[in-house]
């Protein structure tokens, strides 16, 4: 297999910068011979990955959204094998991240979170995980590297890329950009960015897209604050101006399995309620819960709920808090779930 350089050519493209390399493969910016169009190609460097190259050139090409980036072309027979994708203009969501260590603008915030759930909800319903959400993994269209433009960025610009450790139809394909593969006690093999995977995947066990919403909780968390959570603690007890909506929904991606949200749609849904008219801090209006019902989705909720375990939405108008951790507590707790402070004599 012949190194890629730049100038050559693979098939009407030529190689003009190597814009990403690992141990299995390089991904360079090339542009048509012909016509003025620019494009992405992964090519990798080890024969053995070329079969995977093929699962993740099938696998992404079936994937239709303005959320993920699109598979153009893909020979895993040539010399070198590839596969082209839409090249996005623009740079990770963790350059972004690292330019504003202080955390991002909440409508910003909202409106990233929206764009990668769209994304991961889209593949989840194609029977694809992604199992390595990051953010080197999601790319911001017409975002400058320093972020100074943050207040343009809509859910539009987002681009989920690298579904090369997905599963797909019982098949796992492996990156060629692989971000690491370690092996569980029981001595299988598992691959991802350990920082952002979740518990069941850790353990070599069965995952589905709850596993990706894990890694969407850790984001979420990363784009509010700036830092990975660490702990019981909530996104607003490192920044005092995040809404308890926010809180709320990091909390519910951030647990074990069988209490998070169900699907991409349902954690995109209780983001919403952090929209624009909710995003600035503050507490919301205060609704009406009518017959204990959710006065925004109509379904059951609690007489002393906080928020409706269905679709997100606050039901008080101040939530209660730890003093101690600032973890969302209700008002007849003697003690926090989160860390189990004494809450009798400091709660009102």
């Amino acid at each position: 297999m012949s190194t890629p350089q730049a100038g050559d050519r693979v098939n009407n493209y030529l190689l003009e910068v190597l814009v990403g390399s690992g141990s299995f493969g390089q991904v360079w910016r090339a542009r048509h011979h012909v016509f003025d169009e620019r494009v992405a190609i992964k090519i990798p460097t080890d024969p053995q990955y070329v079969r995977n190259l093929r699962h993740e050139g099938v696998a992404v090409h079936g994937l239709r959204h303005p959320n993920i980036v699109r598979a153009l072309d893909l020979d895993p027979y040539a010399d070198p094998p590839y596969l082209i994708m839409e090249f996005v203009d623009g740079p990770s969501l963790r350059q972004v991240i690292d330019a504003n260590p202080g955390g991002l603008p909440i409508p910003v915030v909202v409106e990233i979170t929206s764009g990668l759930l769209s994304a991961l909800g889209a593949a989840h319903q194609g029977g694809l995980i992604h199992r390595d959400v990051k953010p080197a993994n999601i790319l911001l269209e017409g975002v400058k590297d320093s972020g100074e433009n943050l207040a343009e960025i809509t859910r539009d610009a987002v681009r989920v890329a690298d579904f090369g450790l997905g599963k797909a139809g019982g098949v796992t394909t492996a990156s060629i950009m692989q971000s690491g593969s370690v092996l569980t006690e029981g001595g299988r093999s598992i691959s991802g960015t350990l920082a952002y995977m979740s518990p069941e995947q850790k353990q070599g066990g069965d995952v589905d897209g709850r596993s990706d919403l894990y890694a969407c909780g850790i984001i979420l968390f990363e784009l509010l604050t700036g830092e990975r959570p660490s702990g019981t603690e909530m996104p607003s007890s490192v920044r005092d101006e995040v809404p308890a909506v926010m809180d709320q929904v990091f909390s519910r991606s951030y647990t074990r399995l069988d209490r998070r949200y169900p699907s991409a749609e349902a954690m995109l849904e209780a983001l919403s309620a952090a929209g624009p008219d909710r995003a600035a801090g503050g507490p919301p209006p205060v609704p009406t819960v009518v017959g204990r019902t959710c006065p925004k989705c109509g379904r059951p909720v609690g007489g002393d709920d906080n928020f409706c375990i269905h679709c997100g939405w606050q039901l008080v108008a101040e939530v209660p808090r730890c003093p101690s951790c600032r973890g969302c507590i209700k008002r007849q707790d003697r003690f926090c779930i989160s860390c189990g402070t004494g809450l009798e004599s400091r709660v009102g």
